[in-house]
């Protein structure tokens, strides 16, 4: 491990949660399969829960000895679905990585993005979330235990000139409603928190160099640490939250930003 490079995921299994079902939107790719990976290695019988091909579903669920089930996050009734299948098949929902989110092109300034734009982002990466906590609940509530984890963005706390405008407004939602939540189900044994990742090196942010390295190369300048993160640090986080160790721990904005929210002037 290097001042400016993650040490590497070592594989040890910690067995923190064991016994444990996790459900993950978006889990065939970027963040979400990397989390369920972790997941996995940590003892939880992991829920692949994305829009993709069966065919790239079922690898990801393969990989970690879970299970595909293929939902479209804006359709209430597949969001239903999942959970009920998820307790049909291991008796419990226990942790929920609401994850799905998209950032399209032409999500720009206000003054650029049209309202079928503007709509699409929040359906994907509000609504959804929405849809996810307000069906994964009442199986939580019934066990008296379980962990949301809802995946905001760093952009949900502070602003940028180099607007996503529905993208931002959509996370600061997330934000809001992880928050409240959280606090109205924390003494019933429910946590529920929002995890603000700053820029990852996922398909989102490859697409985005690809388009414009200009806009993406002025958002590297803002990181302390120098560097985009890596989805397995995110997944660390994830893993984290959805534990026991952090029982103490909800209505929170969990930053791993690599510094950008608490940054003046960033160095040299």
């Amino acid at each position: 491990m290097t001042e400016n490079n993650p040490a590497p995921y070592n594989g040890l299994v910690s067995n923190r949660l064991e016994g444990r079902s996790a459900v993950i939107t978006g889990g065939a790719s970027g963040i979400g399969l990397a989390t369920a990976k972790r997941l996995a290695h940590e003892g939880a019988k992991v829920v692949i829960a994305d829009i993709c091909s069966p065919e790239v579903g079922q690898a990801a669920a393969d990989m970690v000895g879970g299970i595909f089930i293929r939902t479209d996050v804006t359709n209430e009734e597949d969001v239903i679905n999942v959970f009920k299948v998820t307790n049909e098949r291991f008796g419990s929902v226990d942790i929920a990585f609401n994850n799905a989110g998209i950032s399209p092109a032409d999500d720009a300034s206000i003054l650029d993005t049209g309202i079928d734009a503007w709509r699409k982002v929040q359906e994907v990466n509000l609504t959804s979330v929405f849809y996810c906590c307000k069906h994964v609940i009442p199986y939580m509530l019934e066990q008296k235990r379980g962990s949301i984890i809802n995946t905001a963005s760093f952009v949900a706390v502070m602003g940028a000139a180099t607007s996503q405008i529905s993208y931002s407004a959509s996370k600061g939602g997330v934000l809001s409603m992880s928050r409240e939540l959280g606090v109205e189900f924390a003494r019933q044994g429910i946590r529920v928190n929002a995890l603000c990742p700053g820029p990852v090196n996922t398909p989102l942010l490859t697409e985005l160099f690809a388009n414009d390295p200009e806009r993406a190369a002025r958002r590297l300048v803002h990181v302390p640490l120098g560097r985009f993160a890596d989805p397995d640090e995110l997944a660390a986080a994830v893993a984290f939250l959805a534990s026991d160790d952090s029982s103490f721990i909800t209505a929170s904005q969990f930053l791993v930003d690599g510094g950008i929210a608490g940054a003046y002037v960033t160095p040299e």
